[in-house]
């Protein structure tokens, strides 16, 4: 992580999380950012002409994502805020402690979370 929040992370690791396999030179890279309501982004991005690098894709922790490329080809990936997803697996039944476990975290981020 660098200052002002930005990441960076090797080719290998990146493309385990992209689920693409053809990335080439002119979008190896992409720009991220935080949903809070996931299922309504999805229906908002129905309404345009986009194209996808994957549908919607539950991360093993839980976290919900979707990539598709912008007008000029750069991947863009909105994922889903993580307290939106530790209040998802709340809602669901989950406790705190089992929301831990289920998204391999310490309890204690999941109480900070749960707080915000």
């Amino acid at each position: 992580m660098l200052e002002g929040g930005v990441f960076l992370q090797t080719m290998d690791t990146w493309k385990d999380f992209i689920l693409a396999e053809d990335i080439t030179a002119g979008n190896a890279a992409e720009l991220y950012f935080e949903e809070e309501n996931m299922d309504a982004y999805c229906r908002h991005l129905e309404s345009s002409d986009i194209t996808y690098v994957h549908d919607l894709h539950e991360h093993a922790w839980g976290q919900h994502v979707i990539r598709f490329y912008d007008p000029e080809g750069h991947i863009i990936e909105v994922g889903e805020q993580m307290r939106a997803v530790v209040m998802r697996f709340m809602h669901s039944g989950l406790s705190a402690e089992q929301t831990a476990q289920r998204m391999d975290v310490p309890e204690a981020y999941i109480r900070s979370l749960m707080q915000e």
